[in-house]
């Protein structure tokens, strides 16, 4: 049950829910969540915290495939790297900040650069972005990730410290699967590594 508070974006949460797989539905309600706790706990905007949680994964819908998210981007003229080329998916948040705005009337840009940079982070997020990239990793449904009790912990005692552990995390999985990986994350980890 959504608590009333977030009752303006009832409408989205119920469209998602329609087109979304249950299991990506149910992640997204808990990065939703989880970013709310670490909104309160850092004074950043929680209804921002709440939108940009919802709708981090709104392009990754039932019937979606890779070739959605290159003729989107090509359509209207988003960059696409050459990463991006051979990793099709890793184009969800691009693709999910053209329909926040497009099709829930989303015009708030830190909103929507937070969707965009869920995936990976960059370099010198803001509160907002540090706090969506952490949810998606966190979430209640995560089981799966190395050390996520200490993650959990560190996210409420030091977010710059947890991008920079998330991003050791991902990238180390990455390699152990001979998996390409985006340049960004490494530019993520570089970054954070200083803080």
């Amino acid at each position: 049950m959504i608590p009333n508070y977030y009752g303006d974006y009832k409408y989205i949460i119920d469209d998602l829910e329609k087109i979304q797989k249950d299991s990506r539905h149910i992640h997204s309600l808990g990065v939703a969540f989880t970013a709310v706790s670490l909104a309160m706990k850092y004074e950043c905007d929680l209804n921002k915290a709440f939108l940009a949680g919802i709708l981090h994964d709104c392009a990754k819908l039932k019937d979606f495939d890779d070739k959605n998210y290159i003729n989107i981007c090509e359509e209207k003229n988003i960059s696409i790297t050459d990463y991006e080329h051979k990793n099709p998916f890793m184009l969800h948040g691009k693709v999910g900040a053209i329909i926040a705005k497009e099709k829930y009337k989303i015009e708030d840009e830190e909103v929507l650069s937070a969707v965009i940079n869920h995936i990976v982070g960059k370099p010198s997020m803001t509160l907002l972005e540090k706090i969506i990239f952490i949810a998606d990793y966190i979430e209640p449904g995560r089981t799966q990730a190395s050390n996520l009790a200490y993650l959990r912990k560190l996210a409420f005692e030091d977010p710059d410290a947890c991008v920079y552990e998330i991003s050791v995390n991902v990238i180390n999985y990455l390699k152990s699967i001979n998996a390409d990986i985006d340049e960004r994350a490494f530019e993520t980890l570089e970054y954070y590594k200083k803080r």
